[in-house]
Parts: structure tokens; sequence; C-alpha cells
């Protein structure tokens, strides 16, 4: 009988579900070989480190996130990227968990690896960018009391309104929705002012 092959995604999925169980701050390379059986010559033969496999982790839940929510800024739709939040937690339930209830700093101890870095410095300037935009098509400008709104609405709102749900693990009711297009619109109406 042969020995099971592994491949990376093997190990994403094994550090997924433990840091979806345990947080990521508690996932280590012996606890990912040991759900997967297998041996540590296999983890290290396609990782460099805890941190490299968890910081691909992170990279990949948050671009995977912010797909739809750059598509709704692109396509000039504020409110479909605030209401992206909930909605995304619904389909993506742990995934939303790990992004949402914990920082990107507890899946890397210390310095990011540095074939990371970029990544990570890519999907910030996106996210910045998506602000940026919408504040100049919503509120006239990109200063820092049209980016802070921005921010406010699009980002802060959202994972307020659903993060008890999802420490609960739960989905976010469609009460979440709610709140968030209430504000949304009293913010977007009144910074126009």
């Amino acid at each position: 009988m042969g020995r099971p092959s592994f491949d990376n995604n093997d190990f994403f999925t094994a550090a997924r579900e433990l840091a979806c169980k345990f947080g990521p701050g508690a996932v280590t390379v012996d606890l990912i070989i040991q759900r997967l059986k297998a041996p540590k010559g296999s983890f290290y033969h396609r990782f460099a480190s805890r941190d490299a496999l968890l910081g691909e982790l992170w990279l990949e839940t948050v671009l995977a996130y912010q797909t739809g929510f750059v598509a709704a800024i692109e396509s000039g739709d504020g409110l479909a990227a605030a209401l992206h939040t909930p909605s995304w937690a619904r389909r993506h339930l742990d995934d939303a968990r790990l992004l949402l209830l914990y920082s990107r700093h507890d899946f890397v101890r210390g310095e990011w690896p540095a074939e990371l870095k970029r990544g990570v410095r890519e999907q910030a300037e996106r996210f910045e960018g998506c602000l940026a935009t919408f504040a100049r098509a919503t509120f006239g400008r990109a200063g820092a009391a049209q980016l802070r709104r921005a921010t406010f609405v699009l980002a802060e709102v959202p994972i307020a309104a659903i993060k008890s749900h999802l420490e609960r693990r739960e989905p976010p009711p469609p009460l979440a929705d709610e709140l968030i297009t209430t504000t949304y619109r009293a913010i977007v109406e009144n910074g126009r002012g």
C-alpha cells in the first residue's frame, strides 16, 4: 500500500479548519500534519514555515472577499459594496469568521514572509483605492473627511452589523442588511451636504 499523497490544498484545508476551530494563533505545523496524518517533510516541502502557510491562507481569504467588493465599487454601486460583507459572510461563514474576527497579525507571528508582503500591500492599495473612488463619486472628493465617511459606511458599519453573529457562528440575518442600508443612506445623504 502506497503512502497518501498531499498537495497544497490539503494543507490549506487543514489549516483553515484548525484556525476556524481554535483561532489562527493556535495553529501549528504539528497540528496541521497530525490532522492530515502527513509527514512533517511533506509540509516543509511545500511551505517555508507555519507563517508562510497561514499568511497565504489570510491573503487568499481577503482576496476572495475583495472580489465582490471591488466589483461593486467599479460598477458604481456603493450600497452593494456595503452589503457585500453580510452577503459574502452568509456564503462563506468560516472564512468570514477568520477574516473579520481576527487581525491579519493573528495569522503571522512577527514579520510577514517577504514573498507575501507584496500581495498584502497590493490588496491594501486596492481596498484604499476603492475607498477613494467611492469618496470622489459620492462625496465629491477624496479628502480626509470623505475617506473617513467612506471607511465608516463601506467597512466599519457592515462589520459591526455582522460581528456578533459571526462570534456565535451564525449567518447574518436579513436585519443586518437593513441596518447597513439605513446607515448607508443616512451617511451618504448627509455627506453630500
